[in-house]
């Protein structure tokens, strides 16, 4: 528990962040996304380039005046590398390594272009949420250690950096992955002097998966833990204890304005029973002289 504890901390966020934002801003500036090798015919023969090359008639340092190469040994493979911005691959006309490096948006058909530019404007905004969401964060961290008080507004920072950091993770998956479809493109259907002969994934491509992985990891472990302790929890002043006797479902208002049935309307007597008249009672009484002998 005290492990995860610490991962879910403000500091810790913060570095994962701080981490994503510099991996992501290496593997934009990078032209290293993919890497690969041409088959290109071998070029002439000139005094700078001697080696690898196909001998031309008349040329004193030539040591034959035909090639009876066949097959493969015709071509030779130079190698190349591409990012967003720039395409770079092997001079193949002199001897010494040497690389002629290009836009890459030049070598991109023109069906492709608002496509590459998209995911140019979406690396762009990832790196910009990243940079916002570290410098709330870092606000969070000054909050704590020197304002302590104002813990409310620290949870706020960090609800706000979670939110800036997942829409920029999720912004740069989609970038990459509209960067990856435009070079498979360019590759298949581009201009004939940039056709690889095969190709696969280079280091910035990686970093810039390790970067949003860090991202995504950063944005929801800080959710988590604004979840946890405000939406969940509550501040503090605001509180409700509610007595452990109260099993009720919504939970009733506290104790000290529980509802009390209005007092009992005062008594009233009860009736008194009713007057029963004797049939003694109703009989006429005469006086004896009224009765007397005649």
């Amino acid at each position: 528990m005290a492990v995860m504890k610490h991962l879910r901390s403000p500091r810790w966020n913060f570095v994962q962040t701080v981490v994503s934002l510099l991996l992501s801003a290496l593997a934009l500036l990078s032209s290293y996304w993919c890497e690969g090798k041409q088959k290109v015919p071998k070029p002439l023969c000139s005094p700078i380039r001697t080696q690898k090359c196909t001998p031309v008639p008349g040329m004193s340092n030539s040591s034959a005046q035909f090639s009876w190469e066949t097959g493969d040994d015709r071509f030779i493979f130079p190698t190349f590398h591409a990012g967003l911005w720039m395409s770079c691959q092997e001079n193949i006309y002199t001897d010494a390594w040497e690389e002629k490096c290009r836009s890459f948006m030049t070598l991109t058909p023109g069906s492709e272009k608002g496509i590459l530019w998209l995911s140019v404007v979406m690396e762009l905004m990832y790196i910009g949420l990243l940079c916002i969401s570290s410098l709330l964060l870092f606000v969070q961290l000054s909050l704590a250690a020197w304002c302590p008080l104002t813990q409310h507004w620290g949870q706020l920072f960090n609800a706000y950096s979670a939110v800036f950091t997942v829409l920029g993770g999720l912004l740069g998956m989609v970038g990459h992955i509209m960067f990856m479809q435009v070079f498979q493109v360019t590759a298949s259907s581009g201009p004939e002097d940039f056709k690889p002969h095969s190709y696969g994934y280079s280091w910035a491509f990686y970093v810039a998966w390790v970067a949003f992985t860090c991202c995504m990891s950063s944005g929801v472990s800080a959710l988590n833990n604004y979840t946890k302790k405000v939406l969940m929890v509550g501040p503090k002043h605001r509180t409700v204890m509610y007595p452990c006797r109260n099993f009720t479902f919504p939970p009733q208002p506290p104790e000290a304005s529980y509802y009390r049935p209005p007092p009992p309307p005062p008594s009233v007597p009860a009736p008194s029973p009713p007057l029963i008249l004797s049939t003694h009672s109703l009989t006429p009484q005469c006086s004896e002289d009224e009765y007397s002998p005649l």
